[in-house]
């Protein structure tokens, strides 16, 4: 048996990752598995990959050879794996998604799990964070991201839409208190507003001249989730700021009224996410696909 390739992901994978530990974690193995996979493959070779202290770790002189013709071998060995995926009529394999909670549950995971059902091989493992991930540090396939994207030399991306920022009411409250006709009547208003470690958004909107204006309120609810804000401004509990998707969900419904639409300040782009790489796989492609036909018609009310 030709054991030429035996180790050579893992040391590249160490190499990646800074750490034993980080590689063990990435690769689901144990953190002497992989310090005896690296000794195996040095002893084979003959030669010092790694100098290893306590602290840390670097290539050596050799290692660092070695290193850059591993890659560029993966490299072709990835090429060839999508190549031949290419040729299949179904997607398969896991398939790791990152996605804002809110937009997550109610606009992204319907389009999954039309996925699923069209492609039984695929594998979707779907994780709900507001946080920003790092897709390559933690082995996600694609993101849905809400807000600038920043620099990365690293991820490619695809807009998806623009959300929007609108205000809404439940009929039951807009009986008792009235319509704000103006910003300046919504100091005189209840609010649910969105905090975060106890610091509450400022409400920064846009009157009718397009120009800025804060608007101070306090507010009796703060809270960090979308679904929860929606929830107390059916309830009756106050105006609410939320994405225009989500408001238009209630209207549709009866259970909200638009008190101001689109004023909130700056409206965000909303980008799938992934790894650069010269060849797509097709399970990434296809929920690619399946994100730019579905998210955009959301985003329009």
């Amino acid at each position: 048996m030709d054991d030429r390739l035996d180790g050579i992901a893992t040391f590249v994978q160490v190499v990646d990752a800074g750490s034993f530990a980080v590689a063990a974690e990435r690769l689901n193995l144990t953190r002497s598995a992989v310090g005896k996979a690296i000794a195996r493959l040095e002893a084979r070779l003959g030669v010092r990959l790694l100098q290893r202290t306590t602290r840390s770790q670097n290539l050596t002189e050799d290692g660092q050879v070695f290193y850059d013709s591993c890659v560029r071998a993966l490299a072709e060995l990835d090429a060839a794996h999508a190549e031949l995926e290419g040729g299949r009529r179904e997607p398969r394999g896991r398939l790791r998604v990152s996605v804002p909670i809110s937009f997550g549950h109610l606009c992204v995971v319907p389009l999954m799990l039309e996925l699923a059902r069209d492609y039984p091989a695929l594998k979707i493992d779907m994780s709900f964070t507001d946080r920003r991930v790092d897709l390559i540090e933690e082995g996600f396939d694609l993101a849905v991201r809400i807000g600038p994207l920043g620099d990365s030399a690293t991820l490619a991306a695809r807009k998806l839409g623009v959300q929007y920022t609108s205000i809404g009411a439940a009929p039951s409250y807009l009986a008792r208190h009235g319509m704000p006709k103006s910003l300046d009547d919504l100091a005189s208003h209840a609010a649910i507003s969105y905090s975060v470690a106890g610091v509450t958004s400022p409400w920064n909107l846009r009157d009718e001249d397009g120009h800025t204006k804060r608007i101070d309120i306090e507010p009796q609810l703060s809270m960090d989730d979308l679904q929860a804000i929606s929830a107390a401004a059916v309830a009756g509990f106050g105006l609410a700021r939320m994405p225009s998707w989500l408001l238009a969900r209630h209207v549709k419904c009866g259970e909200l009224v638009v008190v101001r639409g689109r004023c909130n300040l700056p409206p965000q782009d909303v980008h799938v996410v992934w790894p650069k790489t010269r060849y797509m796989p097709s399970k990434i492609r296809c929920a690619i696909d399946a994100l730019v036909a579905g998210i955009p018609a959301l985003l329009t009310d």
